[in-house]
């Protein structure tokens, strides 16, 4: 079962750093060699990855890699904007004088990365922010949700990242997050989150 685990994993891992383009075959032959894995355990992670929407079979044809189209990426962002913000709010609830710490300190370093121009910086630092208040909040379920629909969007969250001005746009938003969080307001915190979310939604559309 460790090793099925592993294969999918790394699989995974594979497809969200772009290593496959949508809708590319999956092989079997070639990924149990290109993961030194047995047939069995490729085809464990392919029923898995597409359990999350990664991957998609085909009859007579096999498996590939699902492509998400931008309406379907609004629509999955629809969801995070609901439960997003349920996390901020259980964040808020939650939080310790060494969480607010850590985030002051992501949303200082956002801060400094926008003002050098730096997208990529940044982009690592708010998937930082997301996943520390993930941490805080503590919420299983939310966080399992989370996941597997960052899963289906890292495509388009990669290209919304590489628009003109977008940083400075959600800087503002982040750190009103942080500020609600910190002063442990969870409405506050929900709702920062949930304008935050709207925001990407409608640029998401302007990439029409």
């Amino acid at each position: 079962m460790a090793a099925d685990t592993k294969v999918q994993d790394e699989l995974r891992a594979a497809i969200l750093r772009g290593d496959f383009a949508p809708r590319q075959r999956l092989v079997e032959a070639e990924l149990c060699e290109d993961f030194d894995a047995g047939r069995f355990a490729v085809r464990a992670a392919l029923q898995a990855l597409e359990a999350e929407g990664l991957v998609e079979r085909q009859p007579n044809k096999g498996a590939r890699i699902r492509e998400i189209t931008l309406a379907e990426a609004i629509e999955i962002t629809e969801i995070r904007m609901v439960v997003e913000g349920l996390v901020a709010s259980r964040a808020a609830e939650r939080a310790t004088p060494d969480d607010a710490a850590r985030l002051r300190d992501i949303a200082r370093r956002m801060r400094a990365a926008v003002k050098a121009g730096e997208p990529v910086v940044y982009s690592d630092l708010n998937a930082d922010l997301h996943a520390t208040l993930r941490e805080i909040a503590q919420h299983e379920t939310a966080n399992r949700i989370i996941a597997q629909l960052h899963g289906q969007m890292v495509r388009h969250q990669f290209a919304l990242s590489r628009v003109p001005g977008r940083s400075a746009v959600s800087l503002v938003q982040h750190e009103n997050i942080v500020k609600a969080v910190v002063a442990r307001d969870p409405g506050e915190a929900e709702a920062a989150m949930r304008l935050h979310i709207a925001s990407v939604i409608d640029a998401l559309r302007s990439m029409h």
